[in-house]
């Protein structure tokens, strides 16, 4: 396989694995090991908020396992891939890309959108709000009520 890689332009990485340039951006390949045999290759796509590097892996990867007679497995989709299930790929990246995003943090993932203003509080500051003049009007009525008696 790592032939086959470095045959398509891949570069070693000092860190180990190979780094594969391809037209819509590169993505790092690294074997994974157990028991020291190469038993998969793990593609490493950068999280970014387009699609085409993902589509590229998907065809180049699907061409590449074709030659070296392996199967090409996506383990997010739990399945295994063709070249043509560039959407359902696509679409799993952008959920993964947009968890990155929102969750973790990762903004140069992709462009979180614009906050629209909201009107008006919280519901929980609406509640707080609400209990404080709650006691405000019971202790302004018990004061009220309590020069009523001692004046009356």
């Amino acid at each position: 396989m790592e032939e086959l890689l470095i045959a398509r332009g891949a570069k070693a990485l000092p860190s180990g694995g190979l780094l594969w340039r391809l037209n819509h951006g590169e993505v790092e390949v690294h074997p994974l090991r157990e028991g020291g045999q190469w038993i998969a290759t793990e593609i490493r796509v950068p999280l970014v908020d387009r699609t085409e590097l993902v589509r590229e892996v998907l065809v180049e990867g699907a061409a590449l396992s074709e030659q070296a007679q392996v199967r090409f497995f996506d383990p997010q989709l739990g399945r295994e891939l063709t070249r043509r299930e560039d959407e359902a790929v696509a679409d799993q990246y952008k959920r993964t890309v947009r968890y990155a995003s929102d969750t973790l943090g990762m903004v140069d993932a992709m462009p979180l959108p614009t906050p629209q203003e909201k009107q008006g509080f919280e519901p929980t500051t609406r509640f707080f709000v609400g209990v404080i003049a709650f006691f405000v009007v019971l202790y302004l009525l018990v004061n009220w009520m309590g020069s009523q008696l001692e004046g009356g």
